[in-house]
């Protein structure tokens, strides 16, 4: 990234904060899987209005971009599905703490085929197997996992969970039928072309609301 692109500057630009046009240079951009679809949509229209600027994007879960900014990885932007991995960078002294800002909600639903009588957590007990996001570094598998724990299905499920690389994966297997279905985002979904049914909202109460923080990389600010 040309050091002519800096700071704050480029957040706003980019969350369509401000208009005005910014200098040329290559943008290295990290995300969380579940946001693919949004940032994708996002950066096009920015190189539409700022055709001089181009984005590098690399989509995976939050926990394993946040390693590999953490080893050297080119990174000029990151885009967390929840605050511990920018907690993470920021012990490392790798992010621009004055840049971090909240891009985005969500909320975590249960999907599967559209003949399973699945309608609340507890009935996932009747199912064969669930796939999760790998809780150590999917945020949305760490946010399935509390929530099963403060439902007490956590144990009742402990042979029946397929640990997935990220929630598009966890989709993927529900979609397939290689799994009874699977706890992923809302958004996720709610995609267009996704065969897979939302059978329940899984109660807010169950886990923390679903932030997704955008911040710079010292490298990048």
């Amino acid at each position: 990234m040309k050091r002519t692109i800096g700071g704050i500057f480029i957040v706003l630009a980019i969350l369509g904060l401000i208009t005005a046009p910014v200098q040329a240079g290559d943008i290295n951009l990290s995300a969380a899987a579940s946001l693919r679809e949004a940032v994708t949509e996002l950066t096009a229209n920015f190189t539409k209005k700022n055709p001089q600027v181009k984005f590098l994007n690399n989509f995976a879960a939050s926990g394993a971009l946040a390693k590999q900014i953490a080893n050297g990885a080119p990174a000029d932007l990151f885009f967390s599905a929840n605050p511990e991995w920018m907690d993470f960078l920021k012990a490392k002294k790798l992010l621009d703490e004055s840049s971090i800002a909240i891009f985005a909600y969500n909320s975590l639903v249960f999907v599967g085929t559209p003949d399973l009588k699945v309608k609340t957590i507890q009935d996932v007990a009747t199912l064969e197997k669930i796939a999760i996001g790998s809780p150590k570094s999917v945020p949305a598998g760490q946010y399935a996992m509390e929530a099963l724990k403060k439902a007490g299905m956590d144990k009742k499920l402990a042979n029946k969970l397929v640990m997935a690389k990220d929630v598009r994966e966890c989709l993927m297997y529900a979609e397939r039928g290689e799994v009874s279905g699977a706890f992923v985002y809302k958004t996720d979904a709610l995609q267009k072309g996704v065969k897979a049914k939302i059978l329940f909202d899984v109660p807010q109460e169950l886990y923390p609301q679903v932030t997704y923080p955008v911040g710079l990389t010292v490298s990048g600010s």
